[in-house]
């Protein structure tokens, strides 16, 4: 193989990828030798000229190169690719995630060592989505590996205008393999059926992340009057529904999510949800204002932190929602208060509970602190790869 160009890192900042973080930025370059095009692979070397990784380049990115390889003698062929997504569907497979009707995270960017790559998996449905030009240059080569291992009948391309543009990856949503189904496809989850809109849905279709969570915290409902704030297309609601909830009331500002929620609970015959469309901030004041009181509250907002500059700002946010919340909490009522914001940790999660606790007068016992479910696995050497936060609490 032709010799690569070669990324030079400075003196005193290889640390991290020495420690097979996956990301290489911009300010821990030194210099660089050869002119490697956006998306190319390279070597990166250290200061003081040893081996690095092998990594594909982007000048145009904060992370101007993703590493992938740490053995000198294995460059990012397509048996690469390959074997990384065969060991991702294996994990799946061993974790009986890939039955006939059912949804999950086939591969997980960093998580499954393949910075900037997702695949879901909605039945025999396949959405890929791009995060890094390196690898959406790769597309063909990826594609033609998940066609082999699985043969999928559809298999899609869904794209982030905001990673779009940071990445400089020109692509629009496409149809890449297959006739793309005009309606939902149904999945199933925790024996429960979910419509998911694969053309419009949010993610690309559903939040595929909280199944376990949705599972744990129906484990509480049984008796229980409960609140889901931001409930999406339904799936905390229905799962604390069909647990045995006595009644569940629902709340999202989107007109679309609340149809298609709606649509799932007949599919399930829950007749014991009530959705209202409306704004959280304001629905919490008024239901506040009314003295109502739920034993349940499910507080799953969308993501407030967009990077490390927003995290103030976000902590602010989520420690006003959790606050109204804990206001309409009963006594002894169970409180599951989530965060998808990656900037946020799970300790300053709890912190906000704390500390909105404390604005309410209320004491506050954890019960779990849960994370990301086994199809969203934590690399160890990239803590940023956990994002998803969820705490179980009793209020009292």
């Amino acid at each position: 193989m032709a010799e690569l160009p070669r990324v030079y890192l400075k003196t005193g900042r290889e640390g991290p990828a020495f420690g097979r973080h996956p990301w290489l930025f911009s300010g821990a370059v030194d210099r660089i030798e050869g002119k490697p095009a956006n998306g190319a692979e390279v070597t990166v070397i250290s200061g003081t000229g040893a081996f690095v990784a092998h990594g594909l380049y982007n000048a145009n990115s904060q992370i101007r190169v993703r590493l992938y390889s740490w053995d000198q003698e294995v460059r990012l062929t397509h048996d690469f690719w390959h074997n990384r997504i065969a060991c991702a569907i294996h994990l799946r497979s061993s974790l009986g995630l890939m039955g006939q009707e059912t949804g999950c995270r086939l591969v997980f960017s960093e998580g499954d060592m393949l910075s900037g790559l997702v695949v879901d998996r909605y039945r025999d449905i396949l959405a890929v989505q791009f995060t890094s030009l390196g690898l959406f240059l790769q597309q063909d080569l990826i594609v033609d590996s998940l066609v082999t291992l699985l043969q999928p009948a559809v298999v899609y391309l869904r794209t982030e205008k905001g990673m779009r543009e940071l990445e400089g990856i020109e692509a629009q949503d496409q149809l890449i393999r297959g006739n793309m189904p005009e309606g939902p496809v149904t999945i199933v989850e925790n024996n429960i059926s979910f419509l998911v809109d694969l053309h419009t849905g949010h993610k690309t279709g559903y939040y595929l992340d909280q199944r376990d969570n949705r599972k744990a915290a129906a484990a509480y409902a049984v008796g229980r009057r409960c609140l889901d704030i931001c409930c999406y297309s339904g799936g905390f609601s229905l799962n604390l529904a069909k647990a045995g909830a006595v009644e569940v009331t629902a709340i999202d500002s989107s007109e679309n999510a609340l149809a298609l929620a709606g649509q799932n609970a007949s599919l399930n015959n829950l007749r014991n949800i009530t959705w209202v469309r409306s704004d959280a901030f304001k629905m919490l004041d008024k239901m506040a204002s009314d003295h109502e009181s739920f034993g349940l509250v499910v507080l799953d907002p969308p993501r407030f932190a967009q990077s490390s500059r927003g995290v103030d700002q976000a902590l602010k946010g989520y420690t006003q929602l959790n606050s109204q919340a804990l206001k309409i909490c009963a006594e002894n009522a169970i409180f599951v208060s989530c965060s998808c914001s990656g900037r946020v940790s799970d300790q300053e999660l709890i912190r906000v509970i704390s500390n909105a606790a404390a604005r309410e007068n209320r004491n506050v016992q954890i019960l779990e602190v849960r994370g990301q479910p086994p199809d969203h696995p934590v690399l160890a050497s990239c803590p940023e790869s956990a994002y998803l936060k969820c705490i179980i609490c009793r209020v009292i």
